[in-house]
């Protein structure tokens, strides 16, 4: 994309934004063309796992950019920023941004052990989309929602640190410890769900139950669980989508930082707008109703490949907040279902699951 467009497209905008917005930019035609030249669009995928901490970290070390940019795209602290923040360290977002970076680790490591990182593995619901439409709207999807949508939302991911950075704060909150040590349990949880899925699928292709140093990792599957092609122990007895509930819960924690802080109401009165207390609340809005959309995609492939266990499944396990389980399970109990079900999805006789998984 030509610099004269991109300089054009940030004009007017905040100085502090105009360096992320220009990055953001590039990185979203990047993807694209990459996308059309490999016939590959997982390529914002690839990137997922560290954009939103890129885009923190120039918040939280403003301070640490040089004034003006010596190389192309190089982060710098536009002489536009009040020379307050542009010197003086941010107790609040070095926090935030020291959280994202241990998710951008916990992410890392999950998409490389499943091989997303290769440039010929692409994500299989993609594959799915590509069958289910015709080839031009395939592409308009490409350009609009995966391309340039997605990038956008990871920007967007960083919005809450942007807005810690103008609350000014000379020392940590309560409400940053409270929520500090709340992320990190949030990022414990996602990464036992991501080795309890690891564990499974691995046993599942191979046959072979590996002892797994990774905590909560360490399940005996059993030939019954891969016969019912889905893993339904650990936390997945209690969400159907774990990893996905905790990384919604750690994006509106991040959100939470500069609306629970101290500093909030100051802020807001010092801001151009109503809107401006508003802002935060967009990363975790948005993020959800991605995930949602995400989910019921997945989903609908889960139970097209196993119709009667994933909609056991359904009917029994909570979406995401697993204090709904037990509801459900209450409900199929008055119905008289509660038995069978439950023998379905956490049984593990081989031939039980074959007779109750028969679509009638």
């Amino acid at each position: 994309m030509p610099p004269a467009v991109v300089q054009y497209a940030i004009q007017g905008m905040p100085p502090s934004l105009q360096w992320p917005v220009k990055t953001c930019i590039y990185t979203t035609a990047t993807c694209y063309v990459l996308s059309i030249i490999t016939g590959n669009v997982s390529q914002v995928d690839r990137i997922w796992t560290f954009m939103p901490t890129i885009y923190t970290a120039y918040f939280a070390l403003l301070p640490l950019w040089p004034r003006e940019s010596p190389l192309p795209l190089f982060p710098f602290t536009p002489k536009g920023v009040h020379l307050s923040i542009a010197t003086h360290w941010n107790p609040r977002t070095l926090l935030m941004f020291a959280l994202q970076f241990v998710w951008m680790c916990r992410l890392s490591y999950n998409t490389w052990r499943r091989g997303l990182f290769s440039l010929h593995e692409e994500d299989y619901r993609w594959a799915i989309l590509r069958r289910k439409v015709p080839s031009w709207l395939f592409q308009v999807v490409n350009l609009t929602f995966i391309a340039i949508i997605q990038n956008i939302i990871l920007f967007v991911l960083a919005i809450p640190t942007y807005i810690a950075v103008f609350q000014e704060p000379t020392c940590l909150s309560t409400s940053d410890y409270v929520l500090g040590a709340l992320s990190l349990t949030d990022l414990a949880l996602e990464f036992v769900a991501d080795n309890q899925q690891y564990s499974f699928q691995t046993y599942k292709h191979t046959g072979v139950v590996e002892t797994n140093p990774w905590p909560g990792a360490n399940i005996k599957w059993t030939p019954a669980e891969v016969k019912r092609g889905f893993v339904t122990r650990g936390l997945w007895a209690w969400s159907r989508h774990p990893n996905f509930l905790c990384e919604q819960s750690f994006w509106v924690l991040m959100t939470l930082f500069p609306i629970l802080a101290p500093e909030s109401p100051a802020f807001e009165a010092r801001g151009s707008t109503p809107w401006t207390s508003l802002l935060p609340l967009t990363p975790a809005l948005v993020l959800c109703m991605l995930f949602f959309s995400s989910t019921l995609f997945t989903e609908s492939i889960s139970y097209t490949k196993y119709p009667k266990a994933y909609g056991a499944y359904q009917q029994r396990v909570a979406m995401f907040v697993p204090f709904l389980t037990p509801v459900w399970g209450f409900f199929l109990q008055l119905q008289g279902k509660k038995a069978d079900v439950d023998a379905l999805l956490f049984g593990h006789d081989v031939k039980l699951v074959e007779e109750k998984t028969k679509i009638d």
